[in-house]
């Protein structure tokens, strides 16, 4: 299976606890690109629109592509009934928009999964002089919260965690100023998740390396990592840095 497609066997699941962003962000990118009905956008790899409404909801003239069958169908469900709403089943690197381009261009996660050469290259040739492109991710720790927590969940991922095919991504977010892109800035936003046992479970079933644990080794892994929550309060936090780096063409 191409590895790019791993969600795409979760779409609910990962519709249900894939995290969202803090809201701040999305607002901060639409003062910068000044994002209205006049303006067009094209959101790479949206999963099921956890980066989404924003887009959608400005007016904007908005274009997703999506490399997942069954992410597009549940892209499909929630925001077809908005006339500015749009979406293509298809591969970024290889499609043809024709001769359309964009004011913004922007990944959620997920255009580190791209090709970095390629990625570059078509968003600089499908932005618009003054175009903006916004690549968001979420950086996040447990440890601060739960140092106990932290050091047994590690015990069960130094035991368990033997995955059928390790994340290999190697994306530099710092380098669209080789391909002729400004770099503006990079800003975060905070952000705080409280779990119990049972929720954390169902978040981490939703990691690409985690979807690909070797059959043998699930159950291990999820009921030691469930009962090591359990024992420590049933809660554990996450600390969130939800973080944009943006460029201008």
């Amino acid at each position: 299976m191409d590895k790019r497609l791993v969600f795409d066997s979760i779409p609910e699941q990962f519709d249900k606890w894939r995290v969202r962003y803090n809201p701040a962000l999305f607002s901060y990118i639409k003062e910068i690109c000044k994002l209205t009905k006049d303006k067009s956008c094209l959101e790479i790899g949206p999963g099921t629109g956890q980066a989404s409404d924003f887009a959608i909801q400005s007016g904007c003239d908005y274009l997703a592509i999506e490399l997942g069958e069954n992410l597009t169908e549940k892209m499909k469900e929630k925001y077809s009934s908005y006339d500015n709403f749009h979406i293509v089943n298809a591969d970024f690197e290889t499609y043809d928009f024709g001769n359309k381009k964009f004011d913004l261009i922007y990944s959620a996660a997920a255009i580190q999964w791209i090709d970095e050469d390629i990625a570059y290259r078509r968003v600089y040739d499908l932005l618009k002089d003054g175009g903006i492109l916004a690549m968001l991710l979420m950086r996040s720790e447990y440890q601060s919260d739960n140092p106990a927590l932290y050091d047994e969940i590690q015990l069960v991922y130094d035991k368990y965690f033997v995955t059928e095919q390790p994340y290999t991504q190697k994306f530099d977010y710092m380098n669209g100023i080789n391909y002729g892109l400004t770099f503006i800035e990079e800003k975060s936003f905070p952000g705080k998740r409280v779990y119990d046992a049972k929720e954390h479970n169902e978040y981490l079933g939703t990691h690409s390396t985690h979807i690909r644990l070797k059959e043998e080794y699930k159950d291990l892994f999820y009921n030691g990592v469930r009962d090591a929550v359990i024992k420590h309060g049933n809660k554990i936090v996450f600390n969130d840095d939800y973080v944009v780096y943006l460029y201008k063409k």
